[in-house]
């Protein structure tokens, strides 16, 4: 297994992780042990809270199967995947203190808060290190307005690799495309490329002659830093070495990253270059964020006006805005089952071998306790999962479990994740994972 990333902090780059080990190109792709099969994960978050009375067929108060249930106007596009669909509710977080956002607390399952450092890791890098080995093993891109992706291209408010080490995300998707698949460009796309290639060497190599020079109570903090920029400027490197391969899979430039209408153009085209990391076997894990994990936001191009802390005032049932707003989600949630589905992978396609995950980083509304945090999962992770069916849960056990039961489903023997049995006690009503979930 790889030896996981020290996470370089305030890089301006977005760069959340390092790698020790470089692969060669036939090693690109995650390749499976003899016990197991190629597996990923993708986390879909977005802002505001995600009401129950969105997600839940009329009727339906007791679990049950989803097969003549009709699925609620704004997730309607799910309607032809019901048997790949689990529908959770009464898990709940308040332990999180999600009123705005539980920001790191979302998938890490502790509390957060606004400007708050993430007290350990999250559910989606701790995947990230015991799935298959890729070059990039976790992919955070965010979403938000077309101002807010351009001032702040990257952004540290939902996952993180430890204690006090946030994980960048990509909101600009020409400095992702350029990540991804500059190598392979040719124009301005290849030499800015080039260029910031360059000035990452020289950052490095300055960084590491300064260094030299420091007390040694300041060189190991100080070494991260340099850690990181080799970091990022190795995995260049390495995704160069299999420049042919990934020429198969990267997304066709256009004008929506150059001259975007609306900020809806660049989430169109960030969901395309994580679907892409995924198809081309670049990374494992991705992690989308509408939203950003903050209360911000925007989606002019679907013609909603309003935008910010405003949307988490309104109420979701019913309501043509938030009707739309979840649509558009339903519709990329397609949209990567659709692309994984018509990938082959062993005996059956990607998507087989895939859970997506889709929550909100605040629960259930805007201004909550926590007190119900509802969660859909798609497709069932080569079996672990039940699919087509609803569960009510009672509110009596946390996010925390879900996660736990993610990583039982990878491989990993534990019975809580991140919570002391100080903090069970209060907030757990059980132990391990949700049996309700698990195949």
């Amino acid at each position: 297994m790889l030896n996981r990333r020290t996470m370089l902090r305030h890089m301006a780059a977005g760069a959340g992780a390092a790698f020790s080990l470089p692969l060669l190109p036939n090693q690109l792709m995650a390749s499976p042990t003899s016990n197991s099969t190629p597996k990923r994960i993708i986390f879909f978050l977005q802002n505001q809270g995600f009401d129950p009375l969105t997600c839940i067929p009329d009727g339906m108060t007791t679990s049950g199967s989803l097969a003549k249930a009709n699925l609620p106007e704004p997730i309607s596009a799910l309607e032809p995947y019901k048997e790949r669909l689990h529908i959770i509710n009464g898990l709940h977080g308040v332990h999180t203190s999600p009123s705005h956002s539980a920001f790191f607390g979302a998938l890490g399952g502790y509390r957060g808060g606004d400007g708050v450092p993430p007290s350990a890791s999250t559910i989606d890098y701790e995947l990230s290190k015991v799935l298959p080995e890729t070059l990039l093993p976790h992919l955070c891109i965010g979403m938000d307005s077309i101002e807010n992706m351009t001032t702040k291209p990257t952004l540290a408010t939902l996952s993180a690799s430890g204690a006090g080490q946030p994980i960048f995300m990509y909101s600009n998707p020409n400095h992702l495309y350029q990540m991804l698949y500059g190598g392979i460009s040719s124009g301005d796309i290849r030499r800015q490329h080039e260029a910031r290639s360059n000035v990452l060497n020289q950052v490095e190599q300055f960084a590491f002659n300064k260094g030299r020079a420091l007390p040694a109570a300041d060189k190991q903090r100080y070494g991260q830093y340099v850690q990181g920029f080799k970091d990022v400027n190795g995995l260049r490197d390495r995704l160069d070495t299999v420049a042919d391969h990934l020429r198969k899979f990267a997304p066709k430039v256009d004008e929506r990253y150059t001259k975007p209408q609306f900020e809806t153009d660049w989430h169109d085209v960030l969901l395309d270059l994580g679907i892409s990391a995924l198809t081309s076997g670049i990374t494992n894990t991705l992690t989308i964020a509408s939203g950003r994990g903050e209360i911000f936001g925007a989606w002019k191009g679907l013609g909603i006006q309003q935008q910010g802390h405003n949307l988490g005032h309104m109420d979701q049932p019913d309501n043509p805005i938030w009707v739309k707003i979840r649509q558009y989600n339903s519709r990329m949630l397609v949209k990567i089952m659709e692309t994984l589905e018509s990938v082959p992978e062993g005996s059956g396609t990607m998507m087989d071998h895939t859970l997506i995950v889709y929550t909100s980083n605040n629960a259930d509304k805007q201004h909550t306790s926590g007190a119900n945090w509802p969660v859909m999962l798609l497709g069932n992770f080569d079996g672990a999962f039940k699919t087509g069916c609803f569960t009510q849960l009672q509110g009596k056990r946390p996010i925390n479990s879900l996660y736990t039961s993610l990583l039982r489903a990878s491989g990993v023997d534990c019975d809580r994740f991140n919570m002391s049995e100080q903090l069970a006690k209060k907030f757990d009503d059980g132990n391990g994972p949700l049996k309700e979930v698990l195949a």
